[in-house]
C-alpha cells in the first residue's frame, strides 16, 4: 500500500462497499450494493461490469460479485485511509465518535497515502478506529471480523462489545449514552419473543438495564467473555 491510487472516487466507494458486504465470504448482490450505496441498480449494473473488465470484481453465478485479489489490495487501501483518519480525528482533533465517520468520508478519497501514514505514525500505529473497527496494515492484511452480534445472544449470556457499525450519527449518538461501546461488558438478560427487544446489564450483571431493539442490536458485535 505505499502507491498512490489512481482510481475515482466512485470505483472506490463501489470497492469498499463490496469488501464490506462479502466480509463473510458470501457474494454481494446488486440489490445489496445499490442498498449500501444508495444508488439504483442499473447504476450498479453498469459500474460492476465496468470493474470486472478492470479486473477488480469477478462473477460468482447466480450469486452476485465478489473482489478479486487487486480488488481486496485496493478495497483496504480505502479502508485503511477511513480508519486511520477517523482514529485521527477523535485522538488529535476532538472529534466525537458520532462525527469521524462523515468527516472520514468526504477525506478518505483526498488523502494520499504518505499523510495517512504520518497520520499513523503520529498515532503509533493504531490497530482498531473509533468505534472498534480493525484497521487494515500498511501490508494489506485485516484482523478477521467474523463476530457475533447482540441480536444472537442469549439469555444470561456475559459479552463485551467488539465493535459498532458506524454509518449514522443519531444512532451513535443514542448508544454513547446508553454506554454502549467498545470493551463495555454487557449482561443479556432477557429477551422478548418473537424478535422483541434485549434486556442487558451494562457494565455487567450489577450495570444498569438498557432495553435495547433488535435493529439496533444487529449492529451491536460482540464477543463471549472468558
Amino acid at each position: 500500500m505505499t502507491e498512490p491510487s489512481a482510481l475515482s472516487r466512485s470505483v472506490e466507494d463501489y470497492l469498499k462497499a463490496v469488501f464490506n458486504l462479502t466480509e463473510r465470504g458470501e457474494a454481494a448482490s446488486t440489490s445489496a450494493i445499490a442498498d449500501a450505496l444508495e444508488v439504483q441498480p442499473a447504476s450498479v449494473t453498469g459500474m460492476v461490469k465496468r470493474l470486472a473488465e478492470s479486473g477488480l470484481l469477478e462473477h460468482v453465478p447466480y450469486r452476485g460479485v465478489r473482489l478479486t485479489e487487486r480488488g481486496i489490495r485496493e478495497a483496504l487501501r480505502v479502508i485503511r485511509r477511513h480508519r486511520i483518519l477517523e482514529t485521527y480525528l477523535s485522538q488529535r482533533l476532538g472529534y466525537s465518535w458520532d462525527d469521524v465517520h462523515d468527516e472520514a468520508e468526504r477525506l478518505e478519497h483526498a488523502a494520499s497515502d504518505q499523510l495517512i501514514e504520518r497520520m499513523a505514525s503520529a498515532l503509533e500505529d493504531p490497530s482498531h478506529d473509533p468505534h472498534g473497527a480493525p484497521i487494515p496494515t500498511s501490508a494489506g492484511e485485516i484482523e478477521a471480523t467474523d463476530f457475533s452480534t447482540l441480536a444472537d445472544a442469549q439469555r444470561g449470556d456475559e459479552v463485551h462489545i467488539r465493535a459498532v457499525q458506524d454509518e449514522d450519527a443519531d444512532r451513535l449518538r443514542y448508544m454513547e449514552a446508553s454506554g454502549l461501546k467498545p470493551g463495555v461488558k454487557l449482561h443479556v438478560e432477557e429477551r422478548a419473543p418473537f424478535g422483541g427487544p434485549i434486556t442487558v446489564r451494562v457494565g455487567g450483571a450489577s450495570g444498569h438495564a438498557q432495553v435495547i431493539g433488535l435493529d439496533l442490536a444487529r449492529r451491536i458485535f460482540v464477543a463471549a467473555d472468558e
